[in-house]
């Protein structure tokens, strides 16, 4: 499978392209920074440089030519300010979702984040108040969009070593996921077209990966 990643230097992008090249999977990252091309490159993948704050999805889509799925796991990260909340973590998201149509590309994994809805509590910090916002619409964008796309929402992330056991479903209790294991998780559904047009939340569990993503509801005949 050729795989590219929108946010190929993160660190999910970074564990995911390792597994996926260790199974012999062809992974491209897309990075903003051309000092990040050889950090890919030394987890098994290729680079591309592309800025999705500002790439035409013409030039986006050329970088997605020949690819069996795409993977959005590009954030604004932490310390940026609420205007990268969303020219990032939205718009890029949907600038993605163009390319994958203009290129063909209908195996489309969304990475996103649980607790969307807490956005108006009492309290919330307004810079993560636009994240949350900013997820949400990324969500609903790509629902109404004709690709086979599956939206995964960990937990709190963690750097802890893979655990290998998870708690999969559209709904689950909040908690703390491994970034290693929300890597895996993705890789599974990659693998897995059935899961296309499920929203999933994701925490650590007891449940074996591969046994998490068989046990999802299927939303078409397999």
């Amino acid at each position: 499978m050729r795989i590219v990643i929108a946010g190929g230097h993160g660190k999910i992008a970074l564990l995911l392209t390792r597994l996926a090249a260790g199974r012999g999977d062809t992974v491209v990252g897309l990075v903003r920074n051309p000092d990040h091309v050889q950090d890919v490159r030394d987890h098994g993948g290729d680079a591309v440089v592309l800025d999705l704050e500002s790439a035409p999805a013409e030039q986006v889509a050329a970088a997605l030519a020949g690819a069996d799925a795409v993977v959005f796991a590009a954030g604004a990260g932490p310390g940026s300010g609420t205007a990268r909340k969303e020219t990032v973590d939205r718009d890029a998201a949907a600038l993605l979702a163009d390319a994958a149509l203009v290129a063909g590309v209908r195996r489309h994994v969304q990475i996103s984040a649980m607790g969307l809805d807490r956005a108006d509590d009492p309290g919330m910090d307004a810079v993560f108040a636009v994240y949350l916002r900013a997820k949400d619409a990324a969500e609903r964008d790509l629902r109404g969009r004709d690709l086979d796309w599956t939206i995964l929402r960990p937990g709190r992330l963690t750097d802890d070593p893979a655990a290998g056991a998870v708690a999969l479903a559209e709904s689950v209790e909040p908690g703390a996921v491994s970034r290693a294991d929300v890597a895996a998780v993705v890789l599974a559904l990659l693998d897995d077209p059935g899961t296309a047009g499920l929203t999933l939340e994701l925490v650590g569990g007891d449940t074996p990966v591969a046994e998490a993503v068989q046990s999802l509801p299927r939303t078409r005949a397999e």
